[in-house]
């Protein structure tokens, strides 16, 4: 079933045990080139989250600020190659003909999580964005266009994909809290997302 407010669809469940666990050790063996680490934010701050991507561009964040690019910043090689089975959720999801050329891979561990914010930094805002959740529960917290607008809260358990479409595609988002020890699908627990975009 597919749950629509507005442009934000949540497809519960959309990722059966099997499609999850396959996600999860491909993305985990394609991240070993780029490491997944917790960056930090133009201001200095230390991002509770740790972060990696995979394909042509990756999103990253530093004292320059924040961008897509085609390398790692770190190790000055190009992010690694999306999986099949990563790349395959764009057009699943979107029905659109084009391809993804971003996954952002973030890792929540106990205690993470993630402040209000837009996806902005993409080249074609009217493009969707994809995200896909894999392993423990998070409670993310949605909005509109301005910060100040009202919130409301979703649990998205693993399996969960959402859609930030049209009216939703500028919308405020972000992950309160993850629900620690409620899967145990991410070794060493915590919770997997992955972040689909259109960024060039």
């Amino acid at each position: 079933m597919t749950v629509r407010r507005g442009e934000f669809r949540l497809h519960p469940a959309a990722l059966g045990p099997g499609a999850q666990a396959e996600l999860v050790t491909a993305v985990l063996a394609a991240v070993t080139a780029a490491p997944l680490r917790q960056s930090a934010t133009p201001g200095g701050r230390r991002m509770s989250v740790a972060m990696s991507n995979l394909g042509p561009l990756g999103w990253v964040t530093d004292a320059a600020g924040y961008r897509y690019q085609s390398t790692d910043p770190v190790t000055g090689r190009p992010w690694p190659p999306m999986p099949e089975e990563v790349a395959a959720l764009w057009s699943r999801f979107t029905g659109r003909d084009d391809a993804a050329d971003a996954c952002l891979v973030n890792l929540y561990r106990e205690g993470a999580k993630m402040g209000l914010h837009q996806d902005r930094d993409e080249a074609d805002l009217t493009a969707p964005v994809v995200s896909v959740s894999l392993g423990d529960t998070a409670v993310f917290r949605i909005g509109g266009p301005r910060r100040s607008d009202p919130t409301r809260t979703v649990r998205l358990s693993s399996g969960d994909v959402c859609v930030l479409d049209g009216s939703a595609r500028l919308a405020f988002h972000g992950v309160d809290r993850v629900l620690s020890g409620s899967s145990r699908l991410i070794p060493g627990g915590g919770r997997l997302n992955l972040t689909l975009r259109r960024a060039g």
